[in-house]
């Protein structure tokens, strides 16, 4: 019996979002996998800034590869650090019913407006230096429960971002000495495919298993990832882009946040409607 082989990072939240894929074929095709775990570039160098180092690819680039030598059917990604642009020979297949894709502030109880904010993404600089302007920012790595408590006991900041999503896969609703508020879209617009489950396969197989994934989240991810590659957007740029069924938010460093309209029709044709946009934004000529 096929018995797939999914690439995934060893992270607890990666693992958690592998756990799920697995779960997800074990339903739809009746079958077992194997996880193999691996470490990427933006794991091994904890100290580098993604910003700097222009982050496309850090977080993917050794899941890719091990799809392309034949070690794993299947790669599972946050569809978020995904860059525009696929290798060669790779698509995304399908992803997961999406979650809840905003972003959360972290405060230190007792802080409303924080004067120190660490994150490492320029696109949540970006919006909270709208939301906050007297505050300073400074550089954030780590897993999930290192952020936080780099917040909470290391006193690092005053706040920090974590996506919605990444929180609830891993059970974390609270945490001591912290508060969360949930940022709305027309506050924080989130990440290119974040709340996303991207599983990757090549090309070849594709066809096998286009149909045992979720239509809606492949229809906004699309329509996402169409502004992120006509822009060539990665970790270095401050682009948030979500598209809902009927609405598109949209955060770009030059504009701000926009929110527009969107039809049926819109999602049919996702480059068309990507540069149509982007030329009424004034972005792209």
């Amino acid at each position: 019996m096929f018995k797939p082989v999914l690439a995934t990072r060893q992270s607890p939240l990666a693992l958690v979002q592998a756990a799920a894929v697995a779960a997800h074929l074990r339903a739809r095709l009746g079958c077992e996998t194997e996880l193999l775990k691996l470490v990427t570039t933006g794991d091994r160098q904890t100290d580098w800034s993604l910003e700097q180092r222009g982050g496309k690819g850090l977080f993917t680039g050794e899941l890719e590869a091990a799809l392309l030598r034949g070690e794993a059917d299947f790669a599972v990604h946050s569809a978020k650090d995904l860059p525009g642009a696929m290798p060669a020979g790779l698509t995304v297949v399908g992803y997961l019913p999406r979650a809840d894709a905003r972003d959360v502030l972290i405060l230190r109880q007792g802080i409303t407006a924080p004067v120190t904010v660490a994150t490492g993404s320029p696109r949540r600089r970006a919006q909270l230096a709208r939301l906050y302007p007297a505050a300073q920012f400074t550089g954030i790595r780590g897993n999930v429960d290192t952020r936080l408590r780099k917040i909470s006991d290391d006193g690092l900041a005053d706040a920090t971002v974590l996506a919605a999503a990444g929180l609830a896969r891993l059970g974390i609703g609270t945490w001591p000495g912290l508060t969360f508020v949930t940022l709305e879209y027309t506050q924080m617009v989130p990440a290119v495919g974040q709340g996303a489950i991207a599983v990757q396969c090549r090309v070849a197989d594709a066809a096998k298993y286009a149909t045992i994934f979720d239509a809606p989240t492949a229809r906004a991810v699309n329509l996402e990832r169409a502004f992120q590659l006509a822009l060539g957007g990665g970790c270095q740029t401050a682009l948030g882009v979500h598209a809902t069924a009927d609405a598109l938010y949209f955060f770009h460093e030059n504009i701000g946040v926009r929110s527009l309209p969107l039809s049926t029709d819109d999602f049919t044709a996702p480059a068309a409607t990507a540069a149509r946009v982007l030329k009424q934004l004034g972005l792209i000529l």
